[in-house]
């Protein structure tokens, strides 16, 4: 199991960024093990368009199984879909608790995007 959140820094005690194509990092993090994998997502960080789908095809690449996020758009959330990523939205705080409430069962999966898309 593999969970991808969006962060302002490389580790468990960085806070969550709300945004998901845009945040700076994504780390990929063993809810086990507490094992984390940082992502430089900053290519993103200022992209015209496709930040979310591009952030979405890169953590399906590292086979994460769920995503912790404030927003996601709707284009980002079907290519998350499509991969076979689940979606828990509305996550603030530090990483670290985010993925301790997801380990005690806190979170529910998430149906829909919670932002419309920024180029539609």
């Amino acid at each position: 199991m593999k969970i991808a959140i969006t962060s302002k820094g490389t580790d468990l005690d960085a806070e969550i960024d709300p945004r998901f194509g845009r945040a700076p990092y994504i780390l990929i993090v063993d809810p086990e093990t507490m094992e984390v994998m940082a992502l430089d997502n900053s290519s993103n960080v200022n992209a015209f368009k496709g930040a979310g789908i591009q952030a979405a095809a890169t953590i399906s690449e590292k086979e994460a199984d769920v995503l912790l996020t404030g927003f996601c758009g709707p284009n980002a959330f079907t290519t998350l879909q499509a991969a076979g990523i689940k979606v828990i939205q509305d996550v603030k705080g530090k990483v670290r608790d985010a993925v301790e409430d997801y380990r005690k069962g806190k979170w529910s999966f998430s149906e829909a995007p919670n932002v419309e898309g920024h180029w539609t």
